[in-house]
């Protein structure tokens, strides 16, 4: 009995997007591109640390350069916690990619095509729910999800010259990364910003008001 009413419980403190979910509002639009450019720049200063101090690391196992990818899907994953809507999390992921290269880095136009392969594999974890559950689990999901695209697509034009086991071993540690940093890190991020009372015209914040109401 116990069980059952924690669960009920649970599944009641979940606030959904309004629908129908196709249909955005402008506030939902304005957000997006905000936290899309937001999280753009924040790219952009973390490729200086990733190519400059994390580089110097100089690692004999390149593979494990794996762990410090999980930054750059952090978008999709927050984009989709806040909005709830199809497409959120590959909007602003892609938006985060495209002003990222429009910044300037070493990676240039290539960025989008990373975004847009982040952003998808985000999009499939919040769509094999429906956009119906947005907890810690399904962030992580996003989170791990968001690398194995970007894996397909940087084994194919990046490391052309690592060996198999180089690049079979490199995916595991993009998804850790993307699980932890991106997944859990989302997460908390959107957390933080619902406490903050930023994400008041949205389910999170609206959830959080629910339970301080109770």
């Amino acid at each position: 009995m116990t069980t059952t009413t924690s669960l009920t419980e649970r599944a009641a403190a979940t606030v959904l997007a309004t629908r129908p979910l196709m249909r955005w509002r402008t506030v939902d639009l304005l957000t997006i591109a905000f936290l899309g450019v937001a999280f753009g720049v924040a790219y952009w200063g973390y490729g200086l640390l990733y190519n400059g101090p994390i580089s110097a690391l100089g690692l004999a196992f390149q593979p494990l350069f794996g762990l410090f990818v999980g930054f750059w899907f952090i978008a999709g994953i927050v984009g989709g916690l806040v909005v709830r809507r199809p497409g959120a999390a590959l909007a602003c992921e892609l938006i985060a990619a495209i002003v990222s290269a429009l910044f300037g880095n070493q990676w240039g136009v290539t960025t989008i095509v990373s975004g847009l392969a982040q952003g998808l594999g985000a999009e499939i974890a919040f769509a094999i729910f429906a956009y119906k559950a947005f907890g810690p689990a399904v962030a992580v999901l996003a989170g791990a999800l968001s690398a194995p695209l970007e894996w397909v697509y940087e084994i194919a034009y990046y490391f052309t010259d690592w060996t198999w086991t180089w690049k079979f071993a490199y995916l595991p540690l993009m998804v850790v990364s993307g699980l932890v940093v991106a997944g859990i890190g989302g997460w908390l991020l959107t957390r933080a910003l619902a406490r903050a009372g930023a994400l008041n015209p949205f389910p999170p914040g609206q959830e959080l008001l629910e339970r301080r109401a109770v």
